[in-house]
């Protein structure tokens, strides 16, 4: 070879190579085939490698030399699996396939190359093509190095500018997700009036009675068919004269629902042109409007109702400023008949003209000790007609005050008692004879029934205004009842945390074990309060399944026993041929165990605690339910009843209402009955309560009955440790909310799981696109953007079969999960403890 010193170090290894040194004979014995591949790869700047020979001696360049590191110059004229054996898993198959005459390529491979005292991570392009010998046949192998780590780079950082675009967009859509919450919107869309692609929100979709599914599939069309009939045909006018003048669009219709009931919605938009001037998009939101609309058809009937009413009295209704300053603007022209007086403003002058002179003065004190004080006004005068005589008058009024307190206006009114006057003369006038004292008694019956006929009316406003009150009261008993428990669960939880804070910053991290227990034991409790509002909504999941009333009833007598105490006696009376009922055993459980509790304190001195069981056909609702009534039919009735203190009637009315409870404060949330009420109108069935003070509480439970043969249940499985990961399994966790994706990291990483974590769809769908493998998808229903049921459906057009477990912190109904659930799909609660979600994924992954 020529130049050897030019070419540089790695031609002055193959000068000096020699057959002790290297599987490769000495350069004089060189093939020409041998030679003109050397001075190839000596001669080009890029890291070159060739492979010569059965045992694949490495004759490379300078380029390469430098990439190698430390292997640099050992390497040199050796076998390569000598030199590399930890990448034999990667090159075997590789340099198989070329010697055998094919090429191989790769993208961005990662090697770990020793440089210095440490390796470093490196990326390559590689080639691997065969170079042949005189004879044709394939002698090496040629490899052809390309460094790949500012690419990575480069992409990284453009990776990263993506994300953070991602993140603003999100922002901006979060941000302009809470104006539409803010304004009571109830959805936008986004018509392409070119392609008839009309898209919409899933809130506007659903209550356009369109599948939110197809909300950006439907035409507008579908879109009009929710509106009620009465309206649709004026809205289509209405947006056909919008595009076409290119007029704001704002319109007030109703929308018919799938109950039958009628939401009011307020429409606005705009026509958007293209640059040729032709109508292209049609964009706009809507807000809900019913309640304003109620509150307005509401103000017409009552301003008609005080309408009728003032017009039909025969008193003068009128208006004074706070000065006293007197308006008439209803019956301005009864005063101008009664008096002769012109004007609706009265000034005090006018008044005087038509006053009785004896009268005048003392009225006008009263009027304006009235004004100064802020008093009621109250006063009898004489007013001249127009005829000339004076009658009397009785007037008065009552201020209206503003927040500060002082006098904003005066609403009176002036009654014509002058017939009552001359009546009350004449009774004065006749008062010793026994005749006038019949008349007198007479006349005063009359009064008193007069009397009682607005005594009526006033307890009819008081009765409204009773049952307004209550309504209020209960509110404030659900409200501060659960301020009252959180508020006590989040003290645990908070103080437990802090506490644990505090120890581990000074060493003492062995001693916070009793706070980990108090902190979990005050959130169990705070999602077994959850549970119990659900239960009382009517928003719990409930695990329906056969089972026998009197085998359950059976299991739980000794917990009975136990809860009751010593001082009260259990008298089971369980009917023989009890049918099957279909419900959730934990939570009829849950509401047995609330009666017999309930039964026990009402029995602090002892007694009888009686359970039945009894099949029965209802009708209608039995006596003393509850709810609404019940399908007819064939029910399992199971009474729990004792002979305690038993409840007044004040307290009978209000049993069921939540957080109320006669118990002392801790002692009783008040969510007992009020769950009980909600299981069985969530199951389908009723609940009656009888009680009488001092003679006890029956409360009967009516489940409907259940066909099917019950299946008899097999040996309990023994608790196992959470089942680990099989090797190679991997989870994709799609969760916007840090806090969990990091538990749930946590967890798969724990049980040998490899983890891949997404904050938000988008995120997702690059890892599922990839060829990545990906056991499982494990994602939360509510993400920005794409929500988690859209992204399993678009998941399963990547990889067809994908199993997709759900998280979701809403209550759904039997009948939504049922509806929400597709082939191969699970959904677990939040809350949900570390091991119920270990058991899950064990349960999707190895079904």
């Amino acid at each position: 070879m020529n130049g050897t010193t030019e070419a540089g170090s790695t031609l002055e290894l193959i000068a000096g190579l020699s057959a002790a040194a290297s599987p490769l004979p000495v350069y004089a014995a060189w093939p020409q085939s041998l030679r003109t591949a050397v001075d190839i790869i000596s001669h080009t700047p890029m890291p070159m490698l060739l492979l010569w020979g059965p045992q694949l001696c490495q004759l490379y360049n300078d380029s390469l030399a430098r990439l190698i590191g430390n292997n640099h110059p050992r390497a040199f004229g050796q076998p390569v699996d000598a030199i590399w054996p930890e990448l034999q898993a990667f090159t075997a198959p590789v340099y198989a396939a070329v010697m055998a005459g094919e090429v191989r390529t790769f993208h961005e491979k990662c090697f770990y190359l020793p440089h210095g005292p440490r390796r470093v991570e490196v990326w390559l392009d590689l080639t691997y093509s065969p170079v042949r010998d005189e004879s044709g046949a394939v002698a090496g192998i040629l490899v052809t190095l390309i460094e790949a780590n500012e690419r990575r780079q480069l992409a990284a950082d453009l990776q990263r500018t993506a994300d953070a675009s991602q993140d603003a967009q999100r922002q901006v859509e979060e941000r302009l997700q809470l104006a539409l919450e803010a304004t009571d919107a109830i959805g936008t869309w986004d018509w392409n009036i070119q392609t008839d692609i009309f898209m919409a929100d899933a809130h506007f979709a659903q209550l356009h009675s369109v599948d939110p599914l197809q909300a950006g599939v439907l035409p507008i069309t579908a879109y009009l068919q929710g509106v009620h009939p009465e309206d649709r045909g004026s809205i289509a006018r209405s947006i056909g004269h919008c595009i076409a003048q290119g007029h704001e669009y704002s319109e007030e219709y109703r929308l018919l629902q799938a109950d039958g009931s009628v939401r009011w919605v307020l429409a606005r938009g705009r026509c958007y042109r293209n640059e040729d001037g032709h109508a292209a998009r049609f964009v706009g939101a809507s807000i809900d409007i019913t309640e304003r609309k109620r509150i307005e058809q509401s103000l017409r009937e009552s301003e008609t109702y005080f309408r009728l009413a003032i017009e039909l009295s025969p008193a003068l209704h009128w208006t004074a400023d706070a000065n006293g300053q007197a308006h008439l603007p209803t019956h301005g022209e009864r005063w101008r008949q009664l008096t002769h007086v012109e004007g609706h403003e009265v000034e005090f002058t006018d008044w005087a003209t038509v006053v009785h002179p004896d009268d005048y003065q003392p009225t006008l004190d009263t009027w304006y000790r009235a004004i100064a004080t802020g008093a009621p006004y109250d006063a009898q005068y004489r007013l001249r007609m127009a005829d000339g005589n004076y009658r009397w008058m009785h007037a008065r009024a009552l201020p209206l005050l503003d927040a500060a307190g002082e006098v904003k206006q005066w609403f009176g009114m002036t009654e014509d008692i002058d017939n009552r006057r001359r009546i009350e003369q004449a009774v004065r006038d006749l008062n010793e004879t026994l005749e006038q004292r019949v008349g007198e008694r007479t006349r005063a019956l009359a009064q008193l029934n007069v009397q009682l006929q607005a005594e009526m009316q006033e307890r009819e406003r008081a009765e409204e205004a009773l049952r307004h009150a209550q309504k209020m009261e209960a509110l404030g008993q659900l409200t501060g009842g659960i301020a009252h428990d959180f508020n006590n669960m989040l003290t645990g939880i908070i103080g437990s945390l802090d506490l644990m804070q505090r120890y581990i910053a000074k060493g003492r991290a062995s001693e916070i074990g009793r706070f980990t227990e108090a902190a979990v034991t005050s959130a169990n409790r705070a999602a077994a309060l959850t549970h119990r509002l659900l239960a009382f909504s009517r928003r719990q999941s409930l695990d329906r399944r056969p089972l026998d009333p009197n085998q359950l009833l059976g299991s739980l007598e000794d917990l009975f026993r136990r809860t009751q105490g010593e001082h009260i006696t259990l008298h089971m009376q369980l009917a023989e041929g009890i049918w099957a009922v279909n419900t959730d055993a934990s939570q009829l459980e849950n509401a047995l165990l609330n009666l017999v509790i309930n039964a026990r304190d009402a029995m602090p001195g002892g007694g009888t605690l009686n359970i039945e069981t009894a099949n029965c056909q209802l009708d209608t609702s039995p006596d003393g339910a509850t709810l609404d009534p019940v399908e007819p039919g064939d029910y399992v009735m199971i009474s729990v009843s004792d002979d305690g203190a038993g409840m007044s009637a004040p307290v009978l009315s209000k049993a069921f209402d939540p957080f109320f409870t006669t118990k002392p404060i801790g002692q009783g949330t008040g969510l007992g009955l009020s769950m009980i009420y909600g299981f069985a109108k969530q199951s389908g069935g009723q609940v009656t309560l009888h009680s009488r003070e001092g003679e006890g509480t029956c409360v009967r439970l009516y489940l409907p009955r259940h066909l099917a043969v019950i299946e008899q249940p097999g040996l309990a499985p023994t608790p196992a440790a959470a089942p680990l990961a099989k090797a190679g399994e991997s989870v994709l966790v799609v969760e916007d909310d840090p806090a969990v994706r990091m538990l749930v990291l946590n967890v798969l990483d724990e049980l040998g799981y490899q983890a891949l974590p997404a904050a938000d769809a988008e995120s997702a769908l690059a890892l599922l696109e990839s060829p990545v493998r990906i056991d499982l998808l494990v994602t939360d229903v509510g993400l920005p953007g794409l929500n988690g049921r859209q992204l399993a459906e678009i998941a399963r057009q990547y990889r067809p079969g994908l199993r997709v477990l759900f998280m979701t912190g809403y209550a759904q109904s039997a009948a939504e999960r049922q509806a929400f659930l597709g082939e191969g799909m699970d959904l677990l609660a939040k809350p949900f403890t570390l091991d119920h979600l270990a058991l899950c994924l064990r349960g999707m992954i190895g079904r």
